[in-house]
């Protein structure tokens, strides 16, 4: 019988970066070209000592290659090099030794309307990229102030390592278990502030029955969390997507309008949730083909037992 598989928030994703402080260290002091000489060794071993996590690797890189054979998809381990990569970005840019002015924006007019009014709205992201790059641009951008939604339980030791590195880092997260009216009511008056909300579309929520709809990604139905969509349409203000990606030893942080406006019907409201959480997988799934190396969710993403019964059709 195969191995039980386990909630995503079960796995310490991240175990790893336990020793990425000393690895940050040797790219402060030495470069980039001596910390990845390292990083290879390193990885070769925590591969080696973590079958699922490299299986589920394997997996998602082999659904890539079957819908886009000329791609240039990665291994297992230029995956997991591209993704301590980005790791290190992450602690760089919050120690202040990363470059923020060589970021590539694509999109971002997309949200001057919103700005522009002070209405504040939803941004969808996934763990895709680079989020912390987004969380740092946004205090150089007058008007864009962020409220990202994370349930940090399973990386609670590498947020006190970027803590330690800048103590702002912590200052515009909200950790969410599950969506509550005290919560919802919370980030309603955010966004009647003008804030932006950020919460992730690529991952089912820690609870005991979450709602999530099915849909195709990569070639086979997945689980994708409505939440996102059921908080859009409470908060009554417009949904954008983001997306961020390094390529070319340089990143882009891409933005989309998702929805101007979105409003569930009385009637059909499950077909409703399924049909956006269905457009949010396909417009991830086109970035993941774009630049493989670049989605970071280490476990089986197709296959989780307790959401065989999903509560939105698709």
């Amino acid at each position: 019988m195969s191995a039980p598989q386990r909630h995503w928030a079960e796995i310490n994703e991240l175990g790893f970066v336990a020793g990425m402080r000393l690895m940050f260290w040797v790219a402060r002091v030495c470069g980039r070209w001596p910390f990845q000489a390292l990083l290879y060794p390193v990885l070769g071993w925590y591969l080696l000592t973590r079958p699922r996590t490299r299986h589920a690797s394997a997996d998602y890189l082999r659904r890539v290659r079957a819908l886009a054979p000329g791609a240039a998809v990665p291994g297992v381990l230029g995956h997991f090099a591209a993704f301590a990569e980005t790791i290190l970005d992450k602690m760089l840019l919050w120690g202040g030794l990363f470059d923020t002015d060589s970021v590539r924006l694509h999109g971002v007019e997309s949200l001057q309307p919103s700005l522009a009014q002070g209405r504040g709205a939803l941004l969808v992201c996934s763990h895709f990229g680079n989020l912390e790059l987004c969380r740092v641009l946004s205090r150089r951008r007058a008007g864009l102030k962020l409220t990202v939604l994370v349930h940090t339980k399973h990386a609670q030791a590498f947020n006190r390592v970027l803590a330690r590195l800048n103590p702002e880092s912590q200052l515009n997260l909200m950790q969410v278990t599950e969506m509550t009216p005290a919560t919802a009511m919370l980030l309603a008056e955010r966004v009647g502030r003008g804030e932006f909300v950020v919460v992730a579309g690529d991952r089912v929520p820690v609870a005991a029955k979450p709602r999530v709809a099915r849909a195709d990604f990569l070639g086979a139905p997945a689980a994708f969390p409505v939440g996102p969509y059921v908080l859009a349409s409470v908060l009554q203000c417009p949904v954008y997507l983001l997306f961020s990606m390094r390529r070319g030893g340089r990143y882009e942080v891409h933005f989309e309008l998702f929805r101007d406006t979105l409003r569930l019907p009385r009637q059909g409201r499950d077909a409703a949730l399924a049909a956006l959480a269905a457009d949010y997988a396909a417009r991830l799934e086109r970035f993941c083909l774009r630049a493989p190396g670049q989605w970071f969710n280490f476990f089986d993403f197709w296959h989780l037992p307790q959401l065989d019964i999903p509560d939105a059709p698709c």
